[in-house]
């Protein structure tokens, strides 16, 4: 490779690894070369490390990987402070890693409700380092869109109060962004609009130092839903989504369209700048209707177009979206698809439910790894899959319009070898799945280990590698989650969840990672693994604990009921004590983080309301239950456990042992026929089939969203003692 002229400005490596470790930036030689390819070199000058790319990005992407590869310090969401020796590992042979792949694109919009809805800069800015180390140039920001809404519908004459009643509160804006519902979690206060607005611009000036292209959500039409009357235009009711009212869509026919989409354009740009990608996702989940598509697109792209002429329209590929009819007219090069779940049913061409022989035709689209649905709690991954889908990429006719990667898992902060994964690829010719998560250990936990070796390949064969044909969103959900019954299975009602692994396999995990757990101690990345590897086997076994409680009951041995629903009950405890030991797992980082963005009394309660309703009941009763959304965020906290999950399940289990007693004592009416003598044949059918006892579920969980009792972020306990006391518990 030719270099040619430095580019001499501010050095935002430099001041990454101050962030990462204080005081090793004079250690390093970091150097943006002008270069057409997309590269980064680490190499020796000196005592120093030379690390060089094309882009900041690529610069401390090239620092990533030497921490990782040659000093065994892994940063990730559990971790992100490196300590270096105060002589590096030198460079002994220069190392140059390239792609064509130049668009690495990160996060969903769920994302910015399930993770970051109360994220402060101080952890924004954690998490743009994190997308610097890992290649990220393209990343969607949407924080303080609420804003832009607001100055645009007070110029369109609604009032402060109708605007309250339109725009969702913090813990639900994702949703409101996609068309899906108004209102639910709000009004938002002043202070709310002035802190995001300002948050938004140091989220960008952040990114774009690194030399990211942040992608800014454009205008795709909607409108409250009762804009047809109040603004006298063509706006279509958009109807009922999970028991919301959905906004209206504006058509993009109607002679305002262009009048509304450029004003948006215009309250965009003069709070956050102009963007090189506009994100828009028309006709998000919702039926095919009476709708020229063709014209649809021409009018978002022409709209989006007179915003900045040289922007580039990002859509999800998603069920139905794009239509092809949306995008087969547009001009190629000024849209980009994410083909959302790549590693498990991809559109582009590979055999999957939603293959599209014909992938995107002519446009760009980037491969993207979705992971996780609702920011669940627990181990999952498709590495086969993924790998396999990986290549097929490579090898269809839709490897001439591949441009990059993403991520766009609806939670962040979990499973870190997946993204790991991930974003390597871009950088590597090919991956050997055992050989690279052996030196995926050797980074992340500074050193190999043989107990350790065995436990990772034993999940990397099992947990993590759920194979092509099931369809489950996310992680195997813990059963200690869900609303009690007779026939426990998945948490929430769309999980498609279907048992992929063995759970003797997740223990066997846990004990090997418990067995040299002493030799890690005080090691971060080690000690957080063995909580969450712990947590899953104790889920596991929890799942067949259940399944010998419900056994008592159908064979009606009470003795055995009382001696296995105390154990569950206690395995849900003792979770709750195992989590406790680290902050990522507990209730209170969230429930701090929400009061903490509250300027008032008034806001820190509105705030953490919306995060105590999102991860439980999700919405009113009538969204709840019948819209299905209840527990769609469940977590695996300390906290909730105790005080939510574990409610659940003592009342229903103390309630079936009242069942089970009521039923074993005789009928005194029976012989002289008893309340049931008249009953038909299907009814007397019906009532000998196991039934539970109903509970209004609603009722018992809504109370504990609207308390204020204190949640501490702060871990309690020793993790590794915490393992073991799991262990020695699932041991008996």
């Amino acid at each position: 490779m030719i270099f040619t002229v430095m580019i001499a400005h501010a050095n935002p490596v430099d001041d990454l690894i101050e962030r990462i470790a204080p005081g090793c930036s004079k250690k390093f030689k970091t150097e943006k070369i002008e270069s057409s390819k997309d590269f980064f070199e680490l190499s020796q000058e000196g005592n120093k490390v030379c690390i060089k790319g094309n882009t900041w990005v690529n610069v401390a992407t090239g620092l990533n990987w030497y921490l990782k590869y040659y000093c065994g310090q892994h940063l990730s969401w559990n971790n992100m402070q490196a300590v270096l020796p105060a002589v590096l590992p030198k460079v002994s042979r220069t190392e140059l890693h390239e792609t064509n792949l130049k668009l690495r694109y990160d996060f969903n919009y769920c994302t910015f409700s399930y993770s970051m809805a109360f994220w402060d800069w101080a952890r924004w800015q954690k998490e743009i380092d994190w997308m610097a180390l890992h290649g990220i140039n393209m990343p969607l920001a949407v924080v303080g869109e609420e804003c832009v809404w607001r100055n645009m519908l007070l110029k369109l004459g609604y009032s402060k109060e109708e605007i309250g009643r339109f725009i969702a509160g913090p813990a639900f804006l994702a949703w409101w962004a996609m068309n899906n519902l108004e209102g639910w979690g709000g009004p938002l206060p002043d202070n709310w609009y002035t802190q995001q607005e300002r948050l938004q611009k140091q989220i960008l000036a952040r990114m774009r130092a690194f030399d990211m292209h942040p992608v800014l959500p454009g205008y795709c039409g909607m409108l409250p839903h009762d804009a047809k009357e109040k603004l006298n235009v063509n706006a279509t009711p958009g109807g009922m989504w999970n028991g919301y009212v959905r906004p209206a869509n504006l058509s993009p026919t109607d002679a305002h369209f262009d009048r509304i989409a450029d004003l948006y354009y215009q309250e965009l740009t003069k709070l956050f700048g102009k963007a090189d990608y506009y994100s828009m996702d028309p006709f998000h989940e919702t039926a095919d209707a009476d709708i020229d598509y063709a014209l649809a697109g021409k009018k978002l792209m022409a709209a989006m177009k007179r915003a900045n002429p040289k922007a580039v329209w990002v859509v999800q590929g998603w069920t139905e979206n794009p239509r092809p009819q949306m995008i087969d007219s547009l001009k190629q090069g000024d849209l980009l698809v994410l083909d959302l779940f790549s590693e498990c049913r991809p559109m582009f061409g590979a055999p999957s439910v939603w293959r599209r022989t014909e992938g995107y035709g002519k446009h760009d689209w980037a491969f993207c790894m979705l992971e996780n649905f609702g920011a669940n709690v627990g181990l999952h991954g498709r590495m086969d899959q993924l790998l396999h889908n990986w290549e097929l990429a490579h090898q269809l006719p839709a490897s001439q319009t591949l441009k990059g990667i993403g991520l766009t898992m609806e939670g962040s902060e979990n499973n870190p070898i997946m993204f790991e994964l991930m974003t390597e690829l871009p950088w590597r010719s090919h991956v050997d799945k055992a050989s690279w998560v052996k030196d995926y250990l050797k980074a992340r936990y500074g050193k190999g280990n043989v107990q350790v070796q065995k436990a990772w390949n034993i999940l990397s064969n099992t947990i993590y590698n759920c194979p092509a044909g099931n369809n489950q969103q996310g992680p195997s959900e813990s059963i200690f989650d869900g609303r009690p019954s007779l026939n426990n299975f998945q948490v929430k009602s769309w999980s498609k969840m279907r048992n992929y692994y063995s759970p003797a396999s997740t223990l066997e995990a846990a004990r090997l990672m418990n067995s040299v757990a002493e030799e890690f101690r005080g090691n971060n990345n080690f000690e957080y693994d063995l909580v969450d590897i712990t947590r899953q086997a104790m889920d596991d076994q929890a799942r067949l604990q259940y399944l010998h409680t419900i056994a008592d009951i159908n064979g009606m041995d009470f003795a055995a009921f009382s001696q296995d629903s105390a154990r569950f009950l206690n395995m849900l405890l003792l979770q709750d004590s195992l989590l406790g030991t680290r902050r990522e797992f507990r209730l209170g980082h969230w429930i701090e983080a929400a009061r903490s963005l509250g300027k008032t009394p008034a806001e820190k309660d509105l705030y953490e309301w919306n995060a105590r309703v999102q991860i439980t009941t999700w919405g009113n009763r009538e969204c709840a239950d019948k819209g299905g959304l209840r527990d769609y965020a469940h977590k695996e906290w300390q906290g909730l456990l105790k005080d939510f999950y574990y409610k659940r399940w003592s009342l229903y289990l103390d309630a079936l042992s009242k069942q089970m007693y009521a039923e074993l004592k005789p009928d005194p009416d029976a012989l002289g026929g008893g309340p049931n003598a008249n009953k038909t044949s299907s009814e007397l059918f019906a009532m000998a089939l196991p039934h539970g006892p109903v509970i209004d579920w609603y009722a018992v969980e809504e109370p504990w969203t609207k308390l204020h009792n204190t949640y501490s972020a702060k871990s309690e306990g020793d993790p590794i003692t915490m393992a073991a006391r799991v262990m020695k518990f699932l041991e008996k």
